[in-house]
């Protein structure tokens, strides 16, 4: 069973930077995949990125990319998410979610049968 556990949310001022941290349980084999993703009040959740967690190789959401880094540490079973440059419209809370399959839908958040309990990140102007 794979478990998950965000931290790292907080408040900042528009510009500023966080780092969300997911800590990860249960990957067996190699093709496992960790993604990220976020929902704001009173909108659908939406896909912020993702990684193949054996490989290293990202994918990122056109809102975020350039401004939000997606790494891992395969020996502490740890994905961070490094934003920056942050404003008001990446409020939400965040969720980290884990599949253990490949998809050939980007970013498909049904794709994903494991998720954390999520990080709320709330930037003010």
């Amino acid at each position: 069973q794979v478990q998950l556990m965000e931290s790292g949310g907080g408040s900042v001022q528009a510009g500023g930077s966080l780092r969300l941290s997911c800590v990860v349980s249960g990957f067996t084999g190699t093709d496992n995949y960790l993604g990220w993703f976020r929902q704001a009040p009173g909108k659908e959740r939406e896909w912020v990125a993702d990684i193949h967690f054996s490989s290293g190789g990202t994918g990122y959401a056109a809102s975020v990319k350039g401004r939000f880094t997606l790494s891992r540490d395969k020996a502490v079973n740890t994905a961070y998410l490094q934003l920056n440059s942050l404003n008001v419209e990446d409020t939400g809370i965040y969720y980290c979610a884990a599949r253990t399959r490949p998809s050939r839908r980007l970013g498909a958040a049904s794709d994903y049968p494991y998720w954390g309990q999520g990080t709320q990140v709330t930037v003010s102007s």
